[in-house]
């Protein structure tokens, strides 16, 4: 059975591609901080708790895996805060630079041989901010950008190879990522994107011909809306 591994899998998008990859017939490894068996009771689901935003949990969940035969990697953790850049502090800075950025790539130099080498996937959920400049965003911004940057470079540096790198770059979606920030998508149907959204690019990209690869997919929502709250 082929394996398929998720960061950020106990929850929104990443929690919505669990399902659909069990649904397909995979065998999943799911990661994030609170992930148990109760987030997808499923014989061949297999939860793995770790801070991935934090240097040293990550080091041992890389030596974890990285003797599993992995099919498709799904790089799908994250988080953002969206404030003025001088009332960031350090600790969230650093915290979202490795989450985003860091993690999916130590994640992909653990498992990039025996991704080349079962003819896998890389799939990265990248986010529309890494294709444009938004205020209150610019850590955010920049480690959406430097991922698309590290698929794309990957991309052209594998491509002797029969590995599909794609970046996904959604924009805003219906999850709880938007729980503890001071705005959300709107509940109007055409100004957000659903989970589901993301995961059928996702289950198109599985679906092609292997000779084919969409190595950068961009979902947008038909209309704009954006809803502030108080928090």
């Amino acid at each position: 059975m082929k394996v398929v591994l998720i960061s950020g899998a106990s929850s929104g998008i990443g929690l919505a591609l669990t399902n659909k990859m069990l649904s397909l017939g995979y065998y999943v490894i799911g990661v994030s901080r609170t992930i148990t068996q109760q987030h997808c009771n499923h014989e061949n689901f297999e939860p793995i708790q770790a801070d991935l935003s934090e240097e040293k949990s990550t080091k041992v969940f890389l030596e974890l895996i990285k003797k599993r035969s992995i099919f498709i990697l799904i790089n799908c953790a994250g988080f953002g805060k969206f404030e003025p850049h001088e009332e960031l502090n350090i600790k969230t800075i650093t915290k979202m630079t490795f989450l985003n950025l860091t993690t999916p790539m130590l994640l992909t130099n653990t498992l990039l041989r025996t991704l080349k080498k079962n003819d896998g996937y890389l799939i990265n959920i990248n986010s529309i901010e890494a294709l444009r400049a938004s205020k209150f965003a610019g850590v955010y911004s920049a480690t959406k950008a430097g991922l698309k940057a590290f698929g794309d470079a990957l991309f052209e540096e594998t491509r002797r190879t029969n590995l599909s790198i794609t970046n996904i770059n959604p924009d805003m979606t219906f999850t709880p990522f938007y729980d503890t920030l001071r705005f959300q998508p709107t509940q109007n149907e055409n100004e957000k994107l659903l989970v589901e959204d993301i995961v059928s690019a996702v289950e198109h990209i599985l679906t092609m011909r292997k000779g084919a690869v969409v190595s950068e997919y961009t979902i947008r929502s038909l209309q704009f809306g954006i809803q502030k709250k108080k928090i």
